[in-house]
């Protein structure tokens, strides 16, 4: 049996190491890493199935083309190959090469993806991308702003924290590993405050637990800083030689009062107080924020309210004291950063046409045009699960003439295809991956060889280009050679410019990466126009027409009494499950045990109100769509909330987003998916 060392490179904060275990050719055995400190005491449940993913009977590992009566059969490259240069070769030369869209997201990280680009642009003379992104610009946006770059301290450093404030984010099932140095901190005398419309197994060991109205935790930030200047709780010294735009900052806010607050976001005067009191005098704190709240039509002025808080106390810098957001100190590869990278180009270089927003994927597709999209290639990513709108977005999938997808796996999105094409796994094909919470670069080690007919994409792309007729030489100018040589070559090739990181010493360990500031911010350098910390930002009201100092904004999409909405009162959230990332992993019978069937969690009053009983089924909708499931009948969550784990398929009974609306947040071209109205109703 042979033991190898890799990493996880599933778009999730923990980006394990772990030890895979090898025999006969198959992964038989996954085991944790010590190496890396914010990794060292296992894996995940998702890294468990790992065991059963490359393994798994369902799993496509031959060309399938759908025939004339939509059932998929198996072809040979050869056939798969003769089709793609015939439609390609046709929309290049008939509609322009702009008429296909490429669609690829966050599945697989790795250096290696950057290939796939290249092939679009350098080799098929172009195509139309997305801008934007699912996850967390609008966050990493208003941090930029703020801070001037996104990083934070290392992870272990947490256990150093006195206050730990986990604000809309639950580690417990989305960042595990992050529950050890919580316990830590708390056995050593810290305290946690958790603020979250749900009560989550992270909030169980907390002193405080703060349940605001979705959407409105801008507000709650705004009274608390209030409170923080009007009671002197805040670090003048820091304020004075490290902050810009205080004074604005301190008149803006003193009419946010805890009575303002209170009306508007459900949490009693009390407990604002309470959570002001411990942000202001327990030292030093940490402040943790969720991707979620940013996903709202105010997100990203949410988010820079929330940082508002560590800086005005000088909780930033130092040991046990930092802004949790988002760490890229291990992104040393990319030229441009998160989320800079995802921004689209204020003129197009008349090549690649990044005209086609993330958030409003389904609706932009159908209003394209000069020239319309005629074809669609998609990989790592499963938009008709995961991006919002899916009524519109299928409605413009099936508009096409033409769907690839590279997948290992039947989804949704796979299904509208005419041509599915087999991806690889993390197993398959070596590659380096950073973190955007850990501070290591670390190789995903090629351990088995690819199953069936698998070829990994680069080596797709390198076989299509020939067969469109481009020499060797062409090709390989952009592109490597198929096979582990070229693979080690270009990533060697990548590390060089690093004499701390090398192919061999990456095989035993995770490497920190170079350049690394242990303790974010350390050095008091802030990359903000102003060289200080700004919580006056004339960049966010520039860029993004904001105001340049954070505000509470109602959401595009909220409920009050008597308003028009009121049809649909309740907030529907969608948060991550310990079960799956977004969309991946549910498939897997291991999984499947522990996560058979989609559901609906409501509070108990308001299913009362309802009739509706534990394990009834139920419908959950507005005007945009629904969907029926089971509903789970709860204490645990605030009243006028309901909560549907994101990540279903259709095929599992669940297509999730057909009731949300392709909106975009208030900066950073994120997805306000969370902005999402709905009633429940006994089926």
């Amino acid at each position: 049996m042979k033991v190898y060392t890799t990493a996880c490179p599933r778009n999730c904060y923990s980006t394990c190491t772990f030890k895979v275990f090898v025999q006969k050719g198959k992964v038989v055995n996954i085991e944790p890493h010590s190496a890396n400190k914010a990794t060292p005491e296992g894996t995940c449940l998702k890294g468990l199935s790992y065991v059963e993913r490359p393994n798994s009977s369902a799993r496509i590992i031959y060309p399938q083309r759908k025939d004339s009566k939509g059932h998929f059969k198996r072809i040979s490259w050869d056939e798969a190959y003769d089709i793609l240069v015939g439609r390609l070769k046709h929309y290049r030369d008939n509609y322009g090469p702009q008429s296909v869209l490429f669609y690829a997201a966050s599945g697989m990280s790795g250096l290696i993806n950057e290939l796939s680009g290249k092939f679009w642009r350098e080799l098929y003379g172009g195509a139309t991308t997305v801008y934007g992104n699912l996850c967390w610009p609008a966050g990493l946006e208003a941090t930029r702003l703020t801070l001037g770059e996104n990083k934070h301290n290392v992870p272990w450093d947490l256990k150093n924290a006195k206050l730990i404030v986990l604000w809309g984010k639950n580690p417990a099932e989305s960042n595990i590993q992050e529950m050890i140095p919580i316990g830590k901190s708390i056995d050593n005398g810290g305290q946690l405050i958790v603020v979250d419309p749900r009560r989550t197994d992270s909030s169980q060991r907390s002193s405080l637990l703060i349940q605001p109205t979705p959407g409105t935790d801008a507000a709650l930030a705004l009274a608390v800083a209030n409170l923080l200047i009007l009671n002197n709780w805040i670090d003048k010294e820091f304020i004075d030689e490290h902050v810009s735009g205080f004074e604005q900052f301190k008149e803006h806010v003193k009419d946010c009062s805890s009575l303002w607050a209170s009306e508007i976001t459900g949490v009693s005067e009390e407990f604002i107080y309470k959570l002001a009191w411990s942000i202001g005098n327990i030292k030093p704190m940490t402040l943790i924020p969720g991707y979620g709240m940013q996903r709202y039509s105010n997100g990203g002025q949410t988010v820079r309210c929330l940082l508002a808080l560590s800086v005005l106390t000088g909780n930033i810098g130092k040991s046990g004291a930092c802004w949790q957001y988002a760490n890229l100190q291990s992104y040393v590869f990319d030229d441009v950063l998160e989320p800079l990278s995802y921004y689209p180009p204020e003129k197009s270089d008349g090549i690649i046409r990044r005209s086609i927003s993330t958030a409003r994927l389904g609706v932009d597709m159908l209003a394209t045009d000069n020239p319309p999209l005629k074809m669609v290639w998609v990989e790592r990513g499963n938009p008709l699960a995961q991006n919002p709108d899916t009524t519109n977005v299928l409605k413009a999938f099936r508009k096409l003439d033409f769907r690839v997808v590279v997948e290992q796996f039947f989804t949704d999105t796979a299904l509208e295809a005419n041509l599915v094409l087999p991806a690889k796994n993390m197993f398959e094909q070596s590659d380096i991956i950073g973190s955007y919470w850990n501070p290591y670069v670390q190789l995903k080690q090629k351990v088995v060889e690819p199953a069936g007919e698998v070829i990994p994409e680069n080596d797709i792309y390198y076989n299509l280009a020939l067969r469109l007729g481009l020499s060797k030489d062409e090709v390989e100018k952009v592109l490597i050679p198929p096979g582990d040589e070229g693979v080690e070559e270009f990533l060697n090739e990548k590390l060089k410019r690093f004499p701390e990181l090398s192919l061999e010493k990456l095989k035993e360990e995770p490497i920190l990466a170079p350049g690394l500031q242990e303790i974010a911010f350390s050095d008091k350098v802030f990359r903000t126009p102003s060289g200080k910390i700004e919580l006056f930002s004339a960049q966010a009201e520039k860029l993004w027409g904001v105001n340049p100092l954070p505000t509470f904004e109602k959401l595009v999409e909220s409920y009050s009494a008597g308003s028009e909405d009121e049809k649909y009162p309740l907030y529907l959230m969608s948060p991550n499950t310990k079960n799956r990332i977004h969309s991946q992993f549910n498939n897997l019978e291991v999984i499947k045990m522990l996560s058979p069937e989609p559901f609906v969690e409501i509070n108990k009053r308001d299913a009362e109100l309802r009739r509706i009983k534990e394990g009834d089924m139920v419908k959950v909708y507005n005007d945009r769509g629904e969907v029926t499931v089971k509903a789970l009948v709860t204490f645990a969550l605030k009243r006028g909330c309901v909560v549907i784990h994101n990540g279903w398929w259709k095929t599992e009974g669940c297509a999730l987003n057909v009731l949300s609306c392709g909106r975009e947040t208030d900066m950073g071209h994120g997805t306000a998916f969370h902005d999402n109205l709905v009633e429940v109703e006994r089926v």
